[in-house]
């Protein structure tokens, strides 16, 4: 990071909005976060946006920043398929909403291959006038018939390579060691630390 862009991180008056209205996903961020990345949490209504997933992302921070007029972090989760070219991908919850698990199951009901991965881009603003930072945490799997709790989006039909259970089955812990979200915020957090910088948290 640019020596300027540094001085300026320890300036910064508030901690973090982490724009979210999904309070399982809240969750999971504050545990995989813990104390190293101060934030409050805000349900904003923004925009559904298209294009590519880091791109969405990116833009999602631009607005939220906006309204926000500080520094925000955004979050955008991706399920792709790989036989249908990374679809549903950004536009999982919809498609999810629209057809249930089952339904998913059975997109990919004419292909052999089930192969897919989860995706999740977080994407980081300084405030209005920043250029948004972007970090993608992959993980492959493939899509399954539903086992498991239905209270967390499309977890049942998603078993991650080399575990016999799918998200929804497995343990949050054990989860949250090896999830797209979990790898995403390992990178925020590796940034955190090297850019230092310094929230004031009595505003």
């Amino acid at each position: 990071m640019a020596a300027a862009a540094k001085a300026s991180a320890f300036l910064v008056s508030r901690p973090v909005t982490f724009v979210t209205g999904n309070a399982k996903k809240l969750e999971e961020v504050r545990t995989i976060l813990g104390q190293s990345v101060p934030f409050q949490s805000l349900k904003l209504d923004i925009p559904e946006l298209q294009g590519e997933p880091e791109e969405i992302s990116k833009e999602k921070a631009r607005l939220a920043a906006l309204h926000v007029n500080g520094p925000v972090l955004v979050e955008d989760t991706c399920l792709c398929f790989n036989a249908l070219k990374g679809l549903p991908g950004p536009y999982i919850k919809w498609f999810l909403q629209k057809l249930g698990h089952e339904g998913l199951n059975n997109l990919l009901m004419a292909y052999e291959d089930k192969s897919a991965y989860a995706l999740c881009a977080f994407s980081f603003a300084l405030g209005p006038d920043a250029e948004p930072i972007t970090f993608l945490g992959k993980t492959p799997g493939k899509i399954v018939p539903p086992r498991g709790p239905t209270d967390f989006g499309w977890d049942p039909i998603f078993q991650p390579d080399g575990y016999e259970q799918t998200y929804a089955e497995m343990p949050k812990e054990e989860k949250n060691k090896i999830s797209h979200r979990y790898k995403s915020l390992e990178m925020v957090k590796a940034h955190f630390a090297e850019a230092g910088y310094n929230f004031q948290l009595d505003y």
